[in-house]
């Protein structure tokens, strides 16, 4: 007749003259009474919930708007309890008419809401220190350059093929990650392959340039962190991501990584200001790049690459045309 907490429990016999009532303990918490099923699909017997009096202080029935009595009347009908302490309910199964049947199963079902996850403490970036991080690039010509956090490695002021990247965290805080691939110019097994702090992401004097990145903080102590990502494609303006997960690349995914700088920012400081544009450039919505003519008759440095295609250093600060 009864079925107690994640348990049925059939009971009754088929023909009852009188009410069967049964006593059924319950715990704390937010619980669904379901009316399952009956013997007697074409007149089933009424089910009654009540709240033992002595419990009545810690345990409520919660109704449909619709009805004003802890009656279940068919089987697929159910209420909700509410119990603040463990108690007890009063369950009645009773005839639709004089001599009907009593066989009922009604479930009683703990309501969850799952296990809430530990709190995990916002940890400023004072907490964390920086001075240990290092990025290792591998530059066309110069071979392995080691940076620190907000370093350029090339850069607008010496921009050059970057051909692969490698961070490295001496001590980093536990539980605290950074997930990084980079995507090459031609197809390549290295092409896209996800690695951690203290792998290598790229080649070595293959002359593949790196034409995107994507970066991620992974690990519980990532939370209050954030990743500031800053590269110069080339023939391109500068670009600047922020966010737990960032990936870059230039306008058409084709351009080369000339210059590549990372740091940890606290995420919960306000977004860095827009790149400033260059003396004299006038502001729009849209972006322009302009080719000389000359560019296309003659071999040209990637310096003067940079120059030509609006990404230039006014001595103090990198800048990029609009």
């Amino acid at each position: 007749m009864f079925a107690g907490v994640g348990q049925t429990v059939n009971g009754g016999q088929s023909m009852q003259r009188v009410k069967q009532t049964k006593t059924v303990e319950v715990e704390r918490g937010l619980l669904l009474v379901r009316y399952a099923t009956a013997e007697d699909t074409s007149r089933p017997p009424r089910v009654s919930i009540m709240v033992n009096p002595r419990f009545r202080k810690d345990i409520e029935l919660v109704l449909s708007p619709d009805h004003q009595e802890a009656v279940l009347w068919q089987p697929g009908s159910c209420l909700v309890v509410y119990a603040a302490k463990p108690g007890e309910l009063l369950v009645e199964v009773i005839p639709a008419d004089a001599g009907g049947s009593t066989a009922a199963t009604v479930r009683i079902e703990t309501l969850s809401q799952g296990t809430a996850e530990n709190a995990v403490e916002q940890y400023p970036l004072d907490d964390v220190d920086l001075s240990r991080l290092g990025i290792l690039g591998h530059v066309a010509g110069l071979g392995d350059v080691v940076v620190r956090e907000d370093e350029w490695i090339a850069g607008p002021n010496a921009p050059a093929r970057i051909e692969g990247i490698s961070i490295d965290w001496p001590r980093k805080p536990e539980d605290l990650d950074i997930l990084y691939s980079v995507k090459l110019a031609r197809p390549h097994a290295a092409s896209g392959r996800l690695t951690k702090i203290g792998g290598y992401a790229g080649t070595r004097g293959r002359a593949l340039p790196i034409v995107g990145i994507t970066l991620e903080l992974a690990g519980r102590r990532a939370r209050g962190l954030q990743l500031s990502g800053e590269a110069a494609f080339l023939g391109a303006p500068l670009t600047r991501v922020t966010g737990k997960k960032v990936a870059i690349s230039g306008p058409t995914g084709r351009e080369p990584l000339v210059g590549f700088r990372l740091r940890l920012d606290d995420s919960s400081a306000p977004l860095q200001p827009e790149l400033p544009t260059a003396a004299g450039a006038k502001s729009s919505a849209r972006v322009r790049v302009f080719r000389p003519s000359a560019a296309r008759t003659r071999l040209r440095s990637t310096m003067e690459s940079f120059l030509d295609y609006g990404i230039v250093s006014d001595g103090k600060r990198d800048v990029a045309a609009v």
